[in-house]
């Protein structure tokens, strides 16, 4: 592969999960509450989220697997902290959607699926969901530079020259 597809595959990948992030970030708003979005919604939305925070990794699977061997070696700490930060994320994650699914009201009985009530479940799902918020809070916190970055190379700078070969062309008329 040269590099001039390196580099494409690379913007392509950054813009996949830029759309993607933005897609979690969206939906997790919607299914933090479940009394404004109905508990239905909750219920599937966090669900769906699933496939698209799959892909979300598949997207980071060469980071992944890079710092996993180096991580008792030499890694700087940042990279140390974003790693642990980021199983702490999937693990408290998987703990919300298993527990979730143990007091599902509209999903899994959808699915011909019942569980016997159990207010422990209840506890453990919001307990984790808290920590949640706090672990997402530091990933974003940690990857801000490139949030900001990427809306300015992506989303912001294409629609600016947009506005401005408009206004050239006004001129020119």
């Amino acid at each position: 592969m040269t590099e001039t597809q390196t580099n494409i595959n690379m913007k392509n990948r950054t813009k996949i999960k830029l759309v993607l992030d933005t897609i979690i970030f969206i939906a997790f708003l919607i299914a933090m509450e479940p009394r404004s979005s109905g508990i239905a919604i909750h219920e599937w939305l966090a669900t769906s989220l699933i496939a698209v925070l799959v892909v979300h990794l598949l997207l980071s699977w060469d980071w992944i697997t890079r710092i996993t061997r180096r991580f008792i070696g030499k890694i700087n700490n940042q990279s140390r902290f974003n790693y642990i930060l980021n199983w702490s994320l999937f693990i408290d994650g998987t703990v919300i959607m298993l527990s979730g699914f143990m007091i599902s009201e509209s999903l899994m009985p959808a699915l011909g699926i019942q569980f016997p009530r159990n207010f422990a479940w209840r506890g453990i799902h919001e307990l984790s969901t808290n920590l949640f918020i706090l672990l997402l809070g530091l990933h974003t916190a940690l990857h801000w530079s490139w949030v900001v970055e990427t809306f300015k190379r992506y989303v912001f700078q294409p629609v600016f020259r947009l506005f401005a070969t408009s206004e050239k062309k006004d001129i020119a008329a």
